[in-house]
């Protein structure tokens, strides 16, 4: 056998270090990339050390965009939940198309999907069970060695489905016709030159891998804080879930297979049933406290680690000592000092308005109570700790620095929290979910973790599946359970179509900014029935394609300010062409190296004017492809 090296510049260590610390003792665990693999693998800690390298290449929507700092654009921004101030981000360019195969936000996540599923065939084939030892104990490392493998295989599954949902077709590169994981090289052409399985496909083979690993990992550790981080069986039932939940949608099914749905609930409720038998479940953050509950999920009154809703989130970002980065990027512009907020991150009023009224109704239905001179009056609680608006109160009191924000945009007189001509927001809003009540005056820091599987998310697949395979009276004890904790009433006398739109109005709140609204209304094929001429007259909230926000004057803009709706300032609208924009074009490098990957369609002719560089090309946007391992034979 040739031997395989381990290449891995210091650069790319010293970013490792400053985007993956956390608090979990199996992820502090790291190996020494200048040995061989013989070396490290002949080593208990060197191989558990390349195990917790994998886990670098996971998902993050706090991933850095340049010099290793979020800058607060949420991938919200590329749909109609939100617009970004940031004039110089790539993402109003996907919401536009104006992106190319050569230059788009997305185009590390290519590569760093692909290093992933890499290292994790290189584990698999090459970690050895004498080293790692298998035996029958108690607790966590019960038969570490199959449950590492488990572990790796998992890993890869995930790494398999965020190709998936960014590029739909996608390469399945697992185990070789002997059955041993193959080890690819990213810089060889002709290894990387595999056409491509069918999207629909590749989603079913995910689901079968979380399979062969859902219950050979425990459900959950029993020492979570030493885990933390770490994939368990959860994290495997949840994946399936969320894979042929996709594989049932529009995108994937378009023949309208039932059974497809029917495949999805059972994979959602085989999740709810095994949690049910355990001890320490996962649940809904719920304290009574309609008015917070939701918020804490986010923020530091609740340590992350010990969050009884995250299933499996990135790592702690900031490291164990925090960091006030999200808080700086997101708060209103107003608010300065030794610390002063960005804004970058500007909800739209196309998502203000999908906040149904205490009542239930949304706020054109006969009878809601709404007031367009009041709008955010008896709204639901979840609107407040989500969306920073005209006379939200904010700042930490006991430095003098509680105040209502103010946005308005008078004549020769802008809000203190800026019109967007002065630096500020172009909807009328900033985001508040992940934001912490930080004080300008004396800043700290402060956790943060990305959740990557949520059970709250678990719930919506239910309810969504079961509404479209048996309909309403099957799905509402799902939904209603999120509807409580957020003070809600109940669901209850609809019709599947009505139910259908609820929960997919539903799903666009609780896991707003957590990287599915771009997803979904592609699965759901929205742009499809809508344009943007055709969808003026309906509702704000159910306009997908035009971007709207709001204004705010008066002579008493905090006792009495007046409300114009209108279009967003800029970018104020969608455009969506099918089917080029149900996904993002593969690198345009990466398929003249490799052709038989085939570029998506739309694409064929994109990118022409791109060098024909080296496999490893990160691009320039926000997935950089952290700590990935090259090998050379």
């Amino acid at each position: 056998m040739k031997k395989i090296n381990i290449i891995l510049s210091a650069a790319m260590l010293m970013l490792a270090g400053s985007i993956t610390t956390s608090c979990s003792d199996f992820l502090d665990k790291e190996y020494d990339a200048s040995l061989s693999s013989d070396k490290v693998f002949s080593d208990e800690a060197q191989t558990r050390g390349f195990l917790a390298n994998i886990y670098t290449n996971l998902p993050d929507g706090f991933a850095p965009y340049a010099d290793d700092q979020f800058t607060g654009a949420s991938r919200d921004c590329m749909t109609d939940n939100a617009t970004t101030s940031w004039g110089l981000h790539y993402y109003p360019k996907v919401a536009t198309d104006t992106y190319t195969a050569a230059d788009h936000p997305l185009l590390g996540f290519w590569n760093t999907d692909l290093y992933g599923i890499r290292k994790c065939n290189q584990f698999m084939k090459q970690a050895r069970k004498d080293v790692i030892g298998n035996n029958a104990k108690d607790g966590d490392d019960n038969c570490l060695y199959d449950r590492n493998m488990a572990e790796a295989r998992l890993l890869r599954a995930i790494f398999h489905f965020d190709l998936i949902c960014w590029f739909g077709d996608c390469p399945i590169i697992a185990e070789d016709a002997d059955g041993n994981p193959i080890i690819f090289d990213m810089s060889d052409a002709g290894a990387m030159n595999m056409k491509r399985t069918p999207a629909a496909e590749a989603l079913e083979w995910v689901a079968n891998e979380c399979d062969k690993v859902k219950d050979v990992l425990p459900f959950r550790y029993a020492d979570e804080g030493s885990n933390w981080g770490r994939v368990n069986g959860a994290a495997a039932y949840a994946l399936k879930s969320r894979a042929l939940l996709y594989r049932a949608s529009a995108l994937y099914n378009e023949s309208g297979d039932k059974t497809l749905w029917q495949n999805a609930a059972t994979a959602a409720t085989d999740f709810i049933n095994k949690n049910e038998q355990q001890v320490n479940k996962y649940h809904l953050l719920n304290t009574g406290d309609a008015e917070h509950d939701y918020y804490n999920i986010f923020s530091n009154a609740t340590n992350p680690t010990q969050n009884p809703e995250f299933i499996l989130s990135r790592s702690l970002w900031g490291g164990l000592t925090g960091t006030n980065q999200i808080e700086k990027v997101l708060l209103p512009v107003g608010f300065t000092g030794n610390f002063s907020g960005n804004g970058r991150t500007n909800p739209t009023q196309n998502f203000v308005d999908c906040f149904e009224m205490k009542n239930g109704k949304h706020i054109d239905e006969e009878g809601s109570g709404y007031d367009e001179q009041h709008p955010y009056k008896d709204r639901d609680p979840r609107l407040d700790q989500i969306v920073f608006h005209q006379n939200s109160v904010w700042g930490v009191a006991t430095d003098g620095e509680q105040r209502n924000i103010d946005i308005s945009s008078n004549v020769g007189a802008a809000g203190i929290d800026y019109s967007s001509s002065m630096g500020g927001t172009y909807t009328g809003y900033y985001l508040k979910k992940f934001v912490n009540n930080i004080s300008c005056k004396n800043p700290t820091t402060f956790l943060h973790a990305w959740p990557i599987f949520r059970y709250t998310e678990i719930l919506l697949n239910a309810a969504e599946a079961l509404n479209e395979a048996q309909g309403p009276d099957a799905a509402y004890q799902y939904i209603n359970q999120i509807r409580s904790r957020a003070g809600m009433p109940d669901y209850s006398g609809m019709t599947q179509s009505e139910l259908r739109e609820r929960i997919r109005n539903e799903r666009r709140i609780e896991l707003s900014f957590e990287d599915h609204r771009f997803l979904d209304v592609r699965r759901w094929k929205l742009y499809y029935n809508a344009t943007a001429a055709n969808e003026v007259n309906k509702p704000r909230y159910e306009q997908i394609y035009n971007l709207y926000g709001v204004k705010v004057t008066g002579d008493d803009v905090v006792n009495a300010p007046v409300f114009t709706y209108g279009k967003a300032e800029t970018n104020n609208r969608i455009v969506f062409n099918a089917p080029k924009n149900n996904y993002f074009p593969i690198p345009a490098n990466e398929v003249k190296r490799a052709p038989m990957l085939g570029q998506n369609p739309g694409w064929e002719i994109a990118g022409d004017n791109t060098k024909d560089d080296a496999a490893g090309d990160e691009g320039t946007g926000d997935a950089s492809g952290d700590n990935n391992s090259d090998t050379q034979e």
